[in-house]
């Protein structure tokens, strides 16, 4: 049995062929950067989500990177990030001269915990930073707590960056992701929910002057003219021909985001009385980037993931080690109670296959496999 974890090529089996005509076309115009294609898919993202603004650049660790340039988020500045979480999310901190403080997450969902966020907040102001802004996570495809998580930035000052790479086409509450946060920046990489065949971001905006601000920044701080520079900027521009075929994917986005419901729906229903599955809070809808269970115990884990092998299941653990721990990262600050649900839930979760195109067959081998 062979069965793929996040299966690109049924994806693009359907999509083939507008892919090809899609990629001869920027061939032929030969306006290879920042053609046409780009501009058309910017207003379409923009549209989806239901955001003013968006700029596309050159991945997902640009976009956050953009986004905080655009902040203006420098030396003593604290940025508070979650511990559990890909390291794009941290690093961009330190690269701008700021500090970022470490902030729990909550067990039954994988995001931010604000209660931990506020602990963070006041052990910043002890050590004489400025809490300037917040980057929550929408982790596996599951928004975070934008209620909660906004009233805490409002009453300290702070702005809000909501990193969905994994998150794009989420629900929070009736607001799609791209309209939750003063800025919200997603990834295209290929196995993200919506991702291009090689590298690619955006961020989105209701903000003019940071809309602005973001679209000069990815261009080498541009003025009005390429040759004249404002201030100092990057080299973080979407090839056209990943735009080009992002416009093909986003064509059947809306489906695939019904299809991955589907297979977490049949996760759930043969999965639940098992093992600990995903949880959603009323009123918000994921994306399902991943769909990560739970185990009681790191043993038992590590035997089901054996077991998974042994009959061809491939399965990932996202993220083995907390940002917080890593030799990179383990002198910043952190949330002064202790990181204990970051620490916990890596030596616990495990990420079965998902994708849109996962048959019921192969699904029901899964999970046979798994039970």
């Amino acid at each position: 049995m062979s069965i793929a974890f996040i299966d690109l090529a049924a994806q693009q089996k359907r999509l083939r062929a507008n892919i090809d005509a899609a990629i001869a076309r920027v061939l032929d115009e030969g306006r290879y950067i920042m053609g046409p294609q780009v501009k058309d898919l910017e207003g379409k993202l923009a549209a989806f989500c239901g955001a003013k603004h968006c700029i596309t650049c050159a991945n997902g660790t640009d976009a956050l990177q953009l986004a905080l340039m655009a902040l203006n988020v420098k030396a003593k500045d604290a940025v508070f990030v979650p511990a559990f979480t890909f390291a794009a999310t941290a690093e961009i901190v330190p690269l701008l001269g700021a500090v970022p403080v470490f902030v729990d997450c909550l067990p039954e969902t994988f995001n931010m915990d604000p209660e931990s966020l506020k602990r963070a907040v006041a052990r910043a102001r002890e050590l004489d930073l400025n809490p300037a802004a917040v980057i929550p996570v929408d982790l596996f495809g599951l928004p975070a707590d934008y209620d909660a998580i906004s009233e805490i930035a409002r009453e300290n000052g702070m702005k809000i960056v909501a990193d969905s790479a994994q998150g794009f086409g989420s629900v929070y509450k009736g607001r799609k992701a791209g309209v939750l946060a003063d800025l919200t920046t997603t990834s295209f990489f290929p196995a993200k929910p919506l991702g291009c065949y090689g590298d690619g971001g955006a961020v989105f905006t209701d903000d003019d002057e940071l809309a602005a601000l973001v679209e000069s920044f990815r261009v080498h701080g541009k003025g009005k003219h390429k040759y004249y520079n404002d201030r100092i900027g990057a080299n973080s521009r979407l090839d056209t021909i990943q735009a080009a075929i992002l416009l093909e994917k986003l064509a059947v986005y809306p489906d695939e985001i019904v299809q991955r419901q589907k297979v977490a729906d049949r996760y759930n229903a043969a999965l639940g009385n098992r093992y600990e599955t995903p949880h959603v809070p009323d009123g918000l809808q994921s994306v399902w980037a991943q769909y990560t269970i739970k185990l009681p115990s790191e043993s038992e884990r590590d035997a089901l993931q054996s077991r998974a092998r042994e009959n061809g299941i491939p399965t990932m653990v996202y993220y083995p080690v907390p940002l917080h721990v890593q030799n990179a990262y383990a002198h910043f600050p952190a949330d002064p109670a202790g990181l204990s649900a970051s620490e916990d839930l890596p030596k616990r979760v495990l990420s079965l296959p998902m994708h849109p195109y996962l048959t019921d067959e192969d699904q029901r081998a899964i999970i046979a496999a798994i039970t």
